[in-house]
């Protein structure tokens, strides 16, 4: 076997030299995982682990676009951790099939370059490169996308996008999947837009996405016929490609894992069956809500949310110097502190652009302006609108909204009512001191309400946010749900104790439960990816080390759920 072993690491050796120069990625060599130099220290056990693992559950890694290393990382290694765990895992790449996929963006690709189908030309190489390089683990098989496509089906994929009418495509589905509204989604990803009617090659792009949806279908449909794997992983679930991939595992039933990198730093989060931003608003209450409390849980929890002010224990943050002094700030907008003032938190117009059966409006566009004609009605009240600082992309992001919801209230309402007050995605103006201030606060889709509703803020939900169905805020789940809570306001006093402890609780269960503790993983932030593995050996992911390791694991192989046990382990993976 040592032999074998020698074989492979002499092949990867030279090969992922020539992927690194390939991909232009020299000065971040050391952020990438070496597998070959990781595998080499323990070479006895990988070995006897990859025999074991032929007649182990089959597990298929649908990464699909290698080039996004800030989730690659995570799954190279989980890709290492399963088979120790006795799991045969093959990895699943793009080779240049899509003309439109998730990672492709507007700042580099144009859209006449995408829509003429030119992106294998002027994109793809180096995210090959890169996806080449990091799952380069001796003995695991890299399948790409290409070999399982047939040319009938690439012919009909052209066919299909080309052909039907662009009214159509949003809700065009094939053999039952929704394959329209994730191109959709992918295409208003890649503009950073939520409509592409004033996006002059909007309609050829969405085109594209369906083209992409299309092959991607085909080719997981025959995946799943051949390699009859027991679970699929891929990250966020929705888009192009994983959207599709997810859609195609519950159509044929075959169990899945959707993931994405927690807002907490060192987390992930894993969701079973779709994407977590279905998930988490529908999961059991009973999840969390007998779980054993105390006041140090309610002090953990409460020290993190405020921590969220800053962003100092988060990967993402938002507004870190920001201005607490509300009264300079309404003194120059001439906003009225002594008067009723209704917060409204905005989300980024692009993001996430999925069917919800629930939602009482349309699209966040649209619930920004009825809101704002309403209120256009009450002069007893004063909005107060915080468009999301994400519209100019977070630290470390890549997309910035090209619809602001600014531009878009201007145009609807060129004389604002003079009760109405914007606080700009630019301003430095701290969220959570202006909500403070608020009688109540209405969201959309955002997780501020979490933080929002656990220091006895009321919060009306309007869209998708994840504290809907928890039982502690006012969900509207149609549009005259959603007017008669406002008709309700002002409503003068705070959430009851018993509605805060909930909320608490939740919040709890939501930071610190659902959204698991990865110590391996580490920051890099001067390198790309942003996020490097930070283990010398392999034993470092053997069972009973990281217990938020072990619980994907066992989440990804049995179906077990997706929360770490903090209230038992405490915060921070300790096992090591």
């Amino acid at each position: 076997m040592s032999s074998v072993y020698q074989r492979l690491k002499q092949f990867l050796r030279p090969l992922r030299e020539k992927q690194l120069v390939a991909a232009g990625k020299q000065k971040s060599k050391a952020a990438l995982p070496d597998w070959s130099a990781i595998v080499s220290r323990n070479e006895t056990l990988w070995v006897d682990c990859l025999a074991k693992a032929k007649d182990g559950p089959r597990v298929l890694m649908a990464t699909a676009i290698g080039g996004h290393p800030q989730f690659t990382v995570l799954e190279s290694s989980l890709n290492v951790a399963l088979t120790l765990r006795g799991a045969k895992v093959d990895t699943l790449l793009c080779d240049a099939a899509m003309p439109g996929c998730q990672r492709a963006k507007i700042a580099g690709v144009s859209p006449p370059a995408l829509a003429d189908g030119k992106l294998k030309d002027v994109f793809c190489a180096g995210c090959m490169a890169t996806g080449d390089t990091v799952f380069s683990i001796p003995g695991l098989e890299i399948l790409r996308m290409s070999q399982h496509i047939q040319d009938g089906e690439r012919a009909r994929a052209v066919e299909i996008s080309n052909s039907i009418a662009v009214e159509d495509i949003p809700g065009f589905t094939l053999d039952g999947l929704p394959i329209g509204e994730h191109a959709l989604a992918g295409a208003l990803r890649y503009y950073g837009v939520g409509d592409l009617s004033l996006e002059p090659e909007g309609e050829a792009v969405l085109r594209r996405y369906l083209e992409s949806s299309l092959l991607t279908a085909f080719c997981i449909n025959r995946l799943l016929l051949d390699g009859r794997y027991d679970v699929v992983v891929n990250n966020h679930g929705i888009y192009v490609p994983h959207g599709i991939v997810s859609a195609a595992c519950r159509d044929r039933q075959v169990r899945t894992a959707s993931w994405n990198l927690a807002y907490r730093k060192q987390c992930a989060i894993f969701s079973h069956s779709d994407t977590y931003h279905h998930t988490l608003m529908d999961e059991p209450t009973s999840d969390w809500e007998n779980m054993a409390w105390s006041a140090e849980r309610e002090a953990e929890i409460m020290n993190y949310l405020n921590s969220r002010r800053q962003g100092s224990r988060d990967w993402i943050w938002f507004n870190r110097d920001a201005d607490d002094d509300m009264d300079r700030f309404a003194a120059r907008v001439g906003l009225d502190w002594s008067r009723p003032v209704i917060g409204m938190l905005t989300n980024v117009v692009w993001d996430a652009q999925l069917h919800y059966p629930a939602n009482a409006f349309p699209g966040m566009v649209d619930w920004v302006m009825r809101t704002i004609a309403y209120f256009k009605g009450r002069p007893d009240l004063q909005l107060l609108i915080r468009v999301h600082p994400g519209e100019l992309a977070p630290p470390g992001g890549s997309t910035v909204s090209r619809q602001p919801i600014v531009e878009e209230i201007r145009t609807t309402f060129p004389d604002m009512p003079k009760n109405v007050f914007i606080i700009g995605p630019e301003s430095t103006v701290s969220t959570y001191a202006a909500m403070d201030r608020c009688d109540s606060v209405i969201i959309y889709g955002t997780k501020t309400g979490v933080a929002l509703s656990s220091v006895g803020i009321p919060v009306i939900v309007g869209g998708e946010a994840w504290i809907r169905n928890k039982g502690m805020n006012l969900d509207a789940s149609t549009a005259d749900d959603y007017f008669h809570h406002l008709d309700t306001l002002p409503l003068g006093k705070r959430m009851p104790p018993a509605s805060i402890d909930r909320a608490r609780r939740y919040a709890y269960h939501f930071f610190f439960r659902r959204m698991l503790p990865l110590p391996f993983i580490q920051p890099a932030p001067q390198a790309w990816p942003p996020f490097e593995v930070g283990i010398e050996n392999l034993e470092e992911l053997l069972p009973d080390v990281y217990k938020g390791l072990d619980v994907i694991c066992d989440g990804i192989l049995h179906g077990s759920p997706f929360i770490y046990p903090a209230e038992e382990l405490g915060l921070h993976d300790k096992q090591k």
